[in-house]
């Protein structure tokens, strides 16, 4: 004869639930009065994207928040428009497509080989305009995008600097956090294959 213990896991699962909603109320209400630009970013999904990133902990959430929230208020992503950031969109190096993938998500396609420009600043500003403008066409209920990497021309007088991926992954990490679902890296060279490989790895994780 064979016995069966009934399985608990409903009840496990709801009481993790039961744990984020505390915490999530408690992210909240730790933030105080919110007006204007804070209170539009620091939506429901918004703070629980930041702690999902911080593994629910609500202080390194809380930190990390008001991080990025000083960052907006200074560098103000909001705020840029194409005419800023034109020039580095020339050769259509990094651009939103005009589609969504099979489950909703903005798509941004990133192409090294087309790089057209040195400064570090001004290719970060056309970055974050991207991301911003990906976030903007999420459709209600999706929060993350999709990036797709075309290495197609790469060169090493292309190249991208391993300053401006570190910067990249930085501003991903830091001021976008569970914004990137995931990233697909056609054919990369050696020499950037291994870079980028653990650099996503270490944001998705």
């Amino acid at each position: 004869m064979m016995f069966f213990r009934k399985s608990n896991s409903s009840h496990a699962d709801e009481s993790v639930e039961l744990q984020r909603e505390r915490k999530f109320q408690e992210l909240k209400a730790s933030l105080g009065p919110l007006s204007g630009r804070r209170l539009q970013y620091c939506s429901d999904a918004c703070l629980k994207r930041y702690l999902e990133a911080r593994n629910w902990n609500v202080d390194k959430s809380k930190k990390m928040l008001e991080d990025t929230l000083r960052w907006r208020s200074t560098y103000k992503p909001e705020e840029i428009r194409w005419n800023e950031v034109a020039t580095e969109g020339e050769t259509g190096k990094l651009f939103r497509a005009n589609f969504h993938d099979r489950d909703g998500r903005s798509v941004l396609i990133l192409r090294p080989g087309m790089q057209n420009t040195a400064s570090l600043e001004n290719q970060m500003k056309h970055l974050v305009y991207n991301i911003e403008n990906a976030v903007l066409n999420l459709p209600e209920g999706q929060e993350q995008m999709a990036w797709l990497i075309d290495f197609t021309g790469w060169s090493l007088s292309t190249n991208v600097p391993i300053k401006s991926a570190r910067e990249t992954i930085n501003i991903l990490q830091n001021h976008y956090p569970e914004r990137l679902a995931i990233a697909f890296l056609y054919n990369p060279p050696r020499l950037f294959e291994t870079f980028w490989k653990v650099s996503f790895i270490l944001y998705l994780i």
